[in-house]
Parts: C-alpha cells; sequence; structure tokens
C-alpha cells in the first residue's frame, strides 16, 4: 500500500504569530540574512513534488520572481477568475477542499506543501486537511498584522515532534496534527474517567 500523502505546512511566523505586516509586506523576513543551509529548507524541498497556496500568496510570489515547473506541482485556491494563461505547472482550483484532498492524496507521490496564506491554511485546517506544521519563529515582533491562520473558533491539539534553533534566533518547532476520534472530545474522554475511577 503506497504511503500516505501528508499536507505540511512550512511557514515562517514573527514572534507573535504573523506571516506578514496588515498591508501584506513582508521585509521583516526577506531582508535579514539566512544562516547555510536556509533553516532545512532545502531538505524538505526534496520532500515535496506539490504545493496549495492561495491566491494573494500565488500573486505575491509572481511578485517577488518566482519560477514555475510541473516537477513541483502549484495548486492555487481562488475566488477570483484564473488567468487566460497559466504558468506551466500551475493548476487552479474551485472544487471543494475534500474533493481537492481525496483527489490529491490518491495520486502517488511526495508530501505536499501548504504554502500559505492564513486563510487557505485555516480552511485546510478545519477541513481536516492538515498533518504536520514546520514554524520557523523568526525573533521579532510586528505587534499587528497577518496571522498565521485566519481566526475562527477551534480547538485543535498539536503534538510536538522536534524542535532546531539556529544561531541568527531564529526556533524553528514541529508538530503532529492530532486527529480526534470520531464521537469523542477530549473533555468527554476525560469526564468519562473520572465516572469509572
Amino acid at each position: 500500500m503506497a504511503r500516505k500523502r501528508k499536507i505540511i505546512v512550512h511557514i515562517a511566523t514573527s514572534a507573535d504569530g504573523y506571516i506578514a505586516r496588515r498591508d501584506g509586506e513582508i521585509d521583516w523576513l526577506t531582508e535579514r540574512p539566512a544562516p547555510k543551509g536556509f533553516y532545512g529548507m532545502p531538505r524538505f524541498m526534496r520532500s515535496i513534488d506539490a504545493t496549495i497556496l492561495g491566491r494573494k500568496t500565488f500573486d505575491l510570489a509572481v511578485k517577488l520572481g518566482a519560477t514555475f515547473s510541473v516537477d513541483n506541482m502549484h495548486y492555487v485556491f481562488s475566488r477570483r477568475p484564473a488567468p487566460a494563461v497559466a504558468p506551466a505547472g500551475v493548476e487552479f482550483v474551485t472544487e471543494s477542499i475534500g474533493k481537492f484532498v481525496a483527489r490529491l492524496r490518491r495520486k502517488r507521490g511526495k508530501d505536499i506543501w501548504m504554502m500559505g496564506g492564513g486563510e487557505i491554511i485555516a480552511a485546510f485546517l478545519d477541513a481536516g486537511a492538515i498533518d504536520e506544521f514546520v514554524i520557523s519563529i523568526i525573533p521579532a515582533l510586528l505587534g499587528q498584522g497577518i496571522p498565521v491562520i485566519a481566526a475562527t473558533h477551534r480547538d485543535v491539539a498539536l503534538h510536538l515532534r522536534s524542535t532546531r534553533s539556529f544561531p541568527d534566533g531564529v526556533v524553528q518547532v514541529r508538530y503532529e496534527v492530532v486527529r480526534k476520534r470520531a464521537g469523542i472530545t477530549g473533555r468527554r474522554a476525560r469526564s468519562g474517567r473520572r465516572r469509572r475511577a
């Protein structure tokens, strides 16, 4: 049986949990020198062959000079019409997250990078489609901005897999998303154990 392809959020945030300033600017991230090995990003890129991102993140990537290839498909979720001609290796997606994820996981391949931004990460998380988070915490405070996950009421437990620190003060944490068993929440499970005691 083929290994299940994981959807992994790999992202950098400020120390107070923002991925960009309110206007979308990421100068606090792009203008800082990165250490040798670029926080393990080259190794991570070898472990994936597909990327999921929202339209705003796609437009920003294009603005920053990103190139695309069929060797690493980019799936762009967008409410706006797709360009008349999409770059090779880019597919604009309008289907539901559930159908899209089921289709993607059925394909043989490597893991899948959930690039962002906060709205699409939140939508996939709330649909139960995120497997892991790798968050590089940059030693900077923005005070306000775009959060790593769009705000709404949710209760998602994470299991810490690893932590790594870098000489420039960046700390990288890797979490696995804990799946809740159908029909039972942590609170109900704990109360049940108390009644049986």
